[in-house]
């Protein structure tokens, strides 16, 4: 696709859901603590859509927790020291996500990635899987003061590869994604085969196109191509 040329002058991507299927090591560190405690562990398809939420969702499909529960902290550090130590056992990324990568590159069509994953998971999980070291630019939950549904990761990392925003897309596997896009001024695009939450299907985020595959964004960020 080197002759490929796209009307976009960037694309941004979430990572765990979007860019990474990481589902499975999270929720193995969740049943880490149920195990540990002498409890029943909750089935990965359960707890596969609270994925999108991080240590919140995950803690709250196994435990039925939320961030105001007495237990909530020490339980979350107990869930981050179980990711630290496994954090690309069975990741990997999704079917067709290095095509995709790699068609942009030859098109000369930068793309970064913006997650809300701490900088203490992202980082190191990226280069393992040589993302960081392709993309223009790599923005965590905690590298600025704010993380997403609030636009301001999406406006750093256009900032830090110095493109249009208003001229980029978004693309991620939860409605957070969508706001955060939308207020960034980007085309939006729901990952419909993401983890996507709990609660509202991809088809009610109010993203400008939702993807089944990712692959499908070829049609998007090439629309004239063969």
């Amino acid at each position: 696709m080197k002759n490929a040329v796209s009307p976009y002058h960037g694309v941004f991507f979430d990572l765990d859901g979007t860019l990474a299927d990481t589902a499975p090591d999270l929720v193995a560190a969740a049943n880490q603590l149920l195990e540990a405690r002498n409890l029943p562990l909750k089935p990965y398809e359960f707890l596969r859509p609270h994925a999108s939420a991080g240590a919140r969702g995950l803690l709250e499909g196994a435990f039925g927790i939320s961030p105001e529960h007495p237990d909530f902290i020490s339980l979350r550090d107990e869930f981050f020291a179980n990711y630290e130590k496994t954090l690309l056992v069975h990741s990997k990324l999704f079917d067709g996500v290095d095509h995709l990568l790699e068609q942009m590159e030859q098109a000369n069509l930068p793309w970064g990635i913006v997650t809300n994953k701490s900088e203490r998971f992202a980082n190191p999980l990226t280069d393992l899987m040589g993302l960081r070291q392709r993309a223009v630019s790599t923005v965590s939950g905690d590298t600025t003061p704010h993380s997403k549904p609030h636009p301001e990761p999406i406006l750093h990392a256009a900032r830090i590869a110095n493109i249009d925003p208003t001229k980029s897309i978004y693309v991620g596997d939860d409605v957070r994604d969508v706001i955060a896009g939308k207020a960034a001024g980007m085309l939006t695009v729901a990952a419909a085969y993401g983890y996507c939450g709990c609660k509202e299907p991809p088809e009610a985020w109010g993203a400008d196109y939702i993807i089944k595959h990712p692959l499908d964004l070829l049609q998007i960020i090439f629309p004239n191509r063969g």
